[in-house]
């Protein structure tokens, strides 16, 4: 059964449009399409704390799609090629999937290491249509260490220093998602991370982490929905990072326990 898409709540366009957010036609639609899915599987797999279809689009439509500007400014480092960019942690499809749908210009992979999810993520990208979209069960251990194999004629696949932008969402703190997160970022590459309001505590806090993994601090953005950190990758990451699974959880870097 086809489920109905959702229809935003009155004035929330009007409000998208005041951040600069515009919408082809259509898509407003295919957002209430990915919401529609995402709370009906919400109802068999716990994918999402808010249940209420407003709440929903503004706490994750709304709120994926401020990353729109800084994503807008990403390029390929590849002539004629869509920018890639990996959504760490996806889980219910945010921000990845409205994303995709806004961004139908640039290529995102959904990483999530619960297959599940990302079967749920597989069947929404289908139904939506999206084909700017792949799906990757895994953690990001695992793929920040693929260097994918080399060939006579450069290197092919893996996922390390491959993308052009790296977003996540409510995953954790900076110290442990940067180390998540930064070595998918080729050079020169953006993370571009949704936090709260600790985010300058967060970014104290990592300040050793991003030392040691050759990235920096570029900017940090206000939305009406949290803030938007966003780092650059500054030179390679070193080969020892990311460190086995669930290390950077347990052990953050340049976090002293007490």
């Amino acid at each position: 059964m086809t489920l109905p898409p959702l229809t935003p709540p009155a004035g929330w366009t009007d409000r998208a449009a005041d951040l600069g957010i515009a919408f082809e036609p259509g898509d407003t639609e295919r957002l209430g399409h990915f919401l529609a899915l995402l709370l009906d599987e919400n109802t068999r797999m716990n994918l999402t704390a808010i249940r209420g279809p407003e709440e929903a689009w503004d706490r994750h439509v709304l709120d994926a799609l401020t990353l729109l500007p800084v994503l807008a400014e990403v390029n390929s480092a590849e002539e004629d090629q869509p920018a890639r960019i990996i959504d760490v942690g996806s889980g219910g499809g945010v921000p990845g999937l409205p994303l995709a749908i806004a961004l139908p210009s640039h290529h995102f992979t959904l990483l999530d290491a619960t297959a599940k999810k990302t079967a749920f993520l597989q069947r929404a990208a289908d139904e939506l249509g999206l084909t700017n979209v792949d799906v990757v069960t895994g953690r990001a251990e695992t793929l920040g260490q693929d260097r994918g194999q080399r060939t006579a004629t450069g290197r092919t696949g893996g996922h390390r220093d491959r993308y052009d932008a790296v977003i996540a969402r409510a995953v954790g703190r900076l110290p442990m998602l940067a180390e998540l997160t930064v070595p998918l970022a080729r050079v020169g590459g953006l993370i571009a991370l949704v936090k709260g309001q600790q985010a300058e505590e967060e970014l104290t806090e990592a300040k050793p982490a991003l030392h040691l993994l050759h990235a920096a601090h570029a900017a940090t953005l206000d939305t009406p929905t949290g803030r938007i950190v966003v780092l650059e990758k500054l030179r390679d990451t070193p080969k020892a990072y990311p460190r086995r699974d669930g290390e950077p959880k347990r052990s953050p870097l340049g976090v002293t326990k007490n």
